[in-house]
């Protein structure tokens, strides 16, 4: 048979889980609209995929238990772990949480330990990315909904192709309407056991695939910026002191009116300048270390 599946996607048991660099609140979507949006769409199973905990796994399979309306939608456990590099893997099917913060080589082997698969997601995107080191892992997200850039989704295709790896799509979901945004099919029987199986086989297809729209990527930037201010301010004090007049002020404006026209204008700006950086790490070498010292002025150097 066939499994359709949603392979990445968050839920609000990912909050204060993502990292002392990144602001604390991730997600907002709840137990019950993740799994009635599975159900609207009619997925046979999902992962969920929180950064650095198995929470909202086992919420999520209680809420499934309770409720007979989900009986045919299965629940798998998996996590997003943040390696010592800040690049991030996925693990599927494991049952004992991993730690954040170990290197590549270790994560590779405590999934394995565990009968469990590991995937690369958003491989080249220009932040938490693997990049060469995505041929360690089981399989490679060649389509991420948020990688808007599109460059970043070429690159991971192409080496895919080049190293011969399983390739699959990630909704990379944090608001509700994009979950199941990209979909995969597994020639499986609907078990965790045999979906594992299948997935070292290689029997897994790409089905859908769809980028993230404007609005939804606004929606989740303004879930992170509303609930996450006081993080967000002390950031700002260390990471900008020589601008922090002026992002302090924009956070200010964002909050008087966060539906101004101005931060669609500010989006289509970033999205430019970020095709501009991504095109020359992905496909003329530049180095991508400036990226993780998160410099807006480096940045914007690299953009022009």
């Amino acid at each position: 048979m066939f499994i359709k599946t949603e392979l990445h996607c968050h839920n609000s048991f990912s909050n204060f889980h993502v990292g002392d660099e990144e602001p604390p609140y991730d997600c907002n979507v709840s137990i019950r609209d993740q799994l009635e949006r599975s159900y609207a769409l009619g997925l046979n199973a999902i992962f969920v995929t929180n950064h650095n905990t198995l929470d909202g796994y086992r919420q999520l399979l209680q809420y499934k238990q309770d409720h007979s309306k989900f009986k045919n939608i299965e629940v798998f456990p998996a996590e997003e772990i943040t390696l010592d590099t800040g690049a991030h893997v996925l693990a599927y099917g494991i049952h004992d949480e991993i730690e954040s913060g170990i290197s590549i080589d270790d994560l590779v082997d405590k999934v394995k330990s565990q009968g469990g698969v590991s995937s690369a997601p958003h491989p080249f995107s220009l932040l938490d990315a693997l990049r060469d080191n995505a041929r360690k892992c089981d399989m490679i997200e060649v389509f991420n909904s948020n990688n808007v850039d599109v460059l970043s989704n070429a690159k991971a295709t192409q080496f895919a192709i080049d190293n011969d790896m399983t390739q699959v799509s990630g909704s990379d979901s944090h608001v509700l309407s994009t979950l199941g945004r990209c979909v995969n099919v597994i020639e499986s029987e609907n078990n965790l056991d045999d979906i594992l199986q299948s997935m070292k086989q290689g029997k897994i297809k790409i089905l859908q695939t769809g980028y993230a729209l404007q609005t939804e990527t606004l929606e989740h930037l303004k879930y992170k910026i509303s609930n996450s201010r006081e993080y967000l301010v002390d950031y700002i004090a260390e990471h900008y002191p020589n601008t922090k007049w002026l992002m302090n002020l924009l956070l200010k404006i964002y909050g008087s009116n966060q539906n101004s026209h101005l931060w669609s204008v500010f989006y289509s700006v970033a999205i430019y300048l970020m095709k501009r950086i991504s095109r020359k790490i992905n496909f003329q070498d530049c180095d991508p270390s400036f990226m993780k010292e998160r410099n807006l002025g480096t940045m914007f150097r690299m953009a022009l």
